[in-house]
């Protein structure tokens, strides 16, 4: 009885131990074709891995009110979206194992908002203080402040 329970044991720490090193092979190995940034800032991934690490800021503003972006965007009990959030505060938090050019349309999708979510008009964005008319198609960066109103 005693040899049957170790047995048991013994298979189960073997599986496990297979398990975690497919996973952390997953998680940590180079992709082995090309991928999309949307498909980048989709993956899971952890600090770990994290090659490409910066930190803009989204205000939206519907009908003169703010809109209070969410906290743990992309963000689930094992890992984080290569592009998630931490908090309310607006920042986005690109830590991801590759460096793009993450747009905001690829925040969106980690949201997986659209800008109909938020009025029926088209947005006007400024980045920075300044007019930009690039919207979802706009690459962010580190620090940027980006703002969009829909009147």
């Amino acid at each position: 009885m005693q040899e049957s329970k170790l047995t048991f044991v013994v298979i189960g720490v073997l599986v496990a131990v297979v398990g975690l090193g497919i996973f952390v092979a997953k998680v940590f190995s180079g992709p082995s074709t090309p991928r999309t940034n949307r498909e980048v800032a989709l993956t899971c991934t952890t600090d770990m891995a994290t090659q490409f690490h910066i930190h803009p800021n989204l205000a939206i503003f519907a009908s003169g009110k703010r809109v209070e972006i969410p906290a743990n965007i992309g963000v689930t009990r094992i890992c984080m979206n290569a592009l998630h959030t931490h908090d309310t505060s607006g920042t986005i938090h690109v830590e991801s194992p590759e460096q793009r050019d993450f747009t905001l349309a690829d925040f969106f999708a980690v949201w997986n908002k659209q800008l109909e979510d938020f009025g029926t008009t088209t947005p006007r964005m400024t980045v920075n203080g300044t007019e930009n008319a690039e919207l979802l198609d706009y690459p962010m960066k580190d620090k940027d402040k980006i703002e969009l109103y829909f009147e």
